[in-house]
């Protein structure tokens, strides 16, 4: 079942890059070399945000305002930390004892003291949270981000973040239960408290960007070579300039 569910999202991920690749021959000779495919990421964004706009606002806000708070903490809190099991994998993955080593203990102080994750004792304690995936284990390891992309209802990538998603998913305890019942009902769980926890970031967003797509590619591909990076980001293949480095390690 995990090797099936691996070679299904390669080919679904396969079949949108190669539609992307295909519409390149629209962009411009002034695109930014960070986005060679604009047009088509425009399109697909501009379909995300009318999906967006009718199906997750309305019930990410339904979520939010009949889910006490408290109860959406603890939902995320447990999110959180299943997530923290495939980020102990990719930070041992990079060879970060550091981060592996508060990984670990994350994982065992919120799931055996925090009643299985719901609440956050490890941040109380002083635990920092160290958030790897597999697309940043990649880049860790010298794979270039490749060009920007914008995945159907999954937004903002890149090339190699996107490779990497069928990997990812492998290593999501939610998508590997065997229960379809209670793996469906936690991953809708999950998309919906995800997105009320950014309706009000998304709502500022629209009315201060004066383009929207261009402010959330720049803003992405930022965020995701610091978080590759450690904070000291690099040239990664995306088409950016490299800040300075501060002879940063990784």
């Amino acid at each position: 079942m995990a090797i099936k569910n691996i070679a299904d999202g390669a080919r679904w991920m396969g079949a949108a890059l190669v539609l992307a690749a295909a519409s390149g021959c629209a962009t411009g000779p002034g695109a930014n070399p960070a986005d060679p495919i604009e047009p088509f990421n425009r399109g697909v964004s501009r379909f995300n945000e009318t999906v967006d706009e009718a199906v997750f606002v309305p019930v990410a806000t339904a979520y939010q305002r009949a889910v006490p708070s408290m109860v959406r903490t603890g939902v995320n809190n447990f999110f959180s930390n299943l997530g923290d099991v495939w980020s102990l994998a990719n930070n041992v993955a990079q060879l970060k004892l550091q981060g592996s080593a508060e990984t670990f203990m994350r994982l065992n102080v919120n799931t055996f003291f925090g009643l299985g994750g719901l609440l956050d004792v490890a941040t109380e304690a002083g635990i920092p949270r160290h958030e790897e995936d597999f697309g940043q284990t990649l880049g860790y390891w010298g794979v270039g981000a490749g060009p920007y992309v914008v995945l159907p209802l999954l937004g903002p990538s890149t090339l190699r973040d996107a490779a990497a998603l069928p990997v990812d998913r492998f290593g999501d305890p939610v998508a590997q239960m065997n229960d379809v019942a209670w793996r469906n009902s936690l991953s809708v769980l999950r998309i919906v408290d995800t997105r009320a926890q950014y309706l009000r970031a998304s709502r500022m967003l629209g009315e201060a960007a004066l383009d929207k797509y261009s402010f959330t590619r720049d803003a992405f591909l930022q965020r995701r070579q610091s978080q590759v990076h450690d904070g000291n980001p690099r040239d990664d293949g995306a088409g950016n300039e490299p800040a300075d480095d501060g002879g940063g390690q990784y």
